[in-house]
This record gives structure tokens, C-alpha cells and sequence, in this order.
């Protein structure tokens, strides 16, 4: 019974933190519109995957090691704010393209394992993610957890992640969306490269995150 209650509580505290806005949701969005439903949801796995890194390595206490190395936390936070300066710089001066609403994609599609590559760096480079999840194995999750909790927590939260931003991809590619998006597309590619490259400043300038 205590670890039914341990996994829906793990389950509600990693949901409410996927739906808050950051990093994950911004990009997850930008490539739905951009190129298509099926970048979208690709990168959604990739963001699923950086997620098992960030409980990999928590298992094996190297968060703990990471958040209290100036120089770890640093070359992560620093990393994943060039990275998202990068995208945001790349949205900000992106060409229009004419999206085919039949289709629900771009022309200039990027190919599955990029969209995977996008949201993996995107995800396991977010320092944002890093504390969330020591918290997480430090207060909610117990060192003596069974493995088997360990585990369905760990497949739940992987999933959680996958599934969710999967159904923003499907929500922002609707076809009255993407029409929106089409005739407004200059608009959203700057202001969604604003977002990112203002995000990633407050990454890299931030003391703590």
C-alpha cells in the first residue's frame, strides 16, 4: 500500500512538472509547427529518453555529485544554454515555408532521429531537470525504495514524459492550428526563438537554478 501511494505521488509530481512551461514544452511546440506532428512526437521520445538519464544517474547518486561540482553544474547549465540560444537563433532567422495541411507536414522535414536528437539534448542538458530530480531521489524517493518500486516509478515517469508531450504535439498541429500557424508563421518563429534564446541567457546567467 505504501508504494502504490510512493508511485501515484511520484506519478502527480513528475505530471504537474511536464505541464509546467519550460525548455521541453517550447521546443516540443516549435518543431510540431515548424516541420510536423511526427517531428513533434519524435521529439517527445527524445525527451522521454533524456528523462531515463536524469533517473539513471540519480540512481547511482551522481546527481548528489553533480549539483555540489561548481564546474559539473556549470558545464551543464552553460551547455544547455548554448544549445538552446542555438535553436533559438535558428527560429528567430528561419525562412517561411508553406506548410501542406493534407499532409500535416513542411517540405524541409527533419528526419526522426534528429527530431530524437533535438529533444534528448534538449532535455539531458536542462539543469532545470537535474535538480528537479535530486529533489525528487532526496525527499520523495527513499534510498531503501524496492527495486521493483524503482523500476515501475522509472518506467512511469519515462512514459508520463513520452505521452504527454506527444499530445501537445498532436494539440498544436490541428489543422486550424496550423492554419493559424501558417499565416502567422514569421511571427511564431521569432517569438518562439525569442523565448529560447531568452531562456537559455537566464540558464546561463542564473547563480542556481
Amino acid at each position: 500500500m505504501q508504494d502504490i501511494s510512493l508511485i501515484i505521488s511520484v506519478a502527480l509530481i513528475h505530471l504537474l512538472a511536464l505541464m509546467s512551461p519550460g525548455p521541453d514544452f517550447l521546443m516540443t511546440v516549435r518543431n510540431s509547427l515548424t516541420y510536423s506532428r511526427r517531428t513533434g512526437i519524435f521529439t517527445a521520445i527524445g525527451l522521454s529518453i533524456g528523462i531515463s538519464v536524469h533517473i539513471l544517474y540519480c540512481i547511482a547518486g551522481l546527481a548528489l555529485i553533480i549539483s555540489k561540482s561548481i564546474i559539473a553544474f556549470n558545464a551543464i547549465k552553460l551547455f544547455g544554454a548554448a544549445y538552446l540560444i542555438y535553436i533559438g537563433i535558428k527560429s528567430v532567422i528561419a525562412k517561411k515555408s508553406t506548410i501542406n495541411i493534407k499532409e500535416e507536414k513542411k517540405r524541409d522535414d527533419i528526419t526522426r532521429l534528429k527530431a530524437i536528437k533535438i529533444g534528448f539534448l534538449t532535455n539531458v542538458l536542462n539543469p532545470k531537470a537535474t535538480i528537479f530530480f535530486l529533489s525528487l531521489f532526496t525527499f520523495v524517493i527513499k534510498p531503501e525504495t524496492p527495486t521493483v518500486t524503482l523500476s515501475i516509478i522509472s518506467v512511469l515517469m519515462i512514459t508520463l514524459t513520452a505521452l504527454w508531450f506527444s499530445l501537445v504535439a498532436i494539440f498544436f498541429t490541428q489543422k486550424h492550428i496550423l492554419k493559424i500557424f501558417n499565416k502567422f508563421e514569421g511571427v511564431f518563429n521569432k517569438t518562439f526563438g525569442g523565448l529560447l534564446i531568452l531562456l537559455g541567457i537566464k540558464i546561463a546567467i542564473s547563480e542556481n537554478y
